[in-house]
């Protein structure tokens, strides 16, 4: 029997849909991130991208344990001298809370080219409403 891998032709990918609202950040990550890598498949192969659409909902309502709103922070660089600014969790989920979740789902990402691609398959929302009803997402459990 030989070794199936597979190819980037053959791969039909699906749409699913993550609600966020109550759920942690970190295991909506890690559901998102195998989902969008294709660890879920039985066709999965490390270097051909198999993965899948994930659309997440209710951004702005996602939790975390402990004291991490407050400590918790994000670092951004302008690029000039002195041009390092932190933002805490808090106060990034009230500026632009789509970047918490896609920011913890690239951490999980493998580190290579195909990562940047794979990238391109999440899609987060604030609120409820997404733009993807046509591709019926199918509901997924966190």
């Amino acid at each position: 029997m030989k070794t199936f891998l597979a190819k980037k032709e053959t791969v039909q990918p699906k749409w699913y849909l993550i609600d966020a609202e109550g759920k942690v950040l970190g295991r909506i990550a890690v559901k998102a991130a195998n989902i969008i890598r294709g660890r879920h498949k039985a066709s999965y192969t490390p270097s051909v991208d198999t993965g899948d659409f994930v659309v997440i909902i209710n951004a702005e309502k996602v939790a975390v344990t402990g004291k991490k709103d407050e400590q918790n922070e994000y670092m951004f660089f302008s690029g000039f001298v002195g041009g390092e600014s932190y933002r805490s969790l808090k106060l990034q989920r009230e500026r632009n809370p789509e970047f918490i979740i896609k920011h913890a789902v690239k951490g999980m990402l493998p580190k290579n080219r195909i990562a940047a691609r794979m990238l391109t398959k999440l899609r987060v929302f604030k609120g409820a409403k997404h733009g993807h009803e046509a591709q019926n997402p199918v509901k997924v459990a966190v």
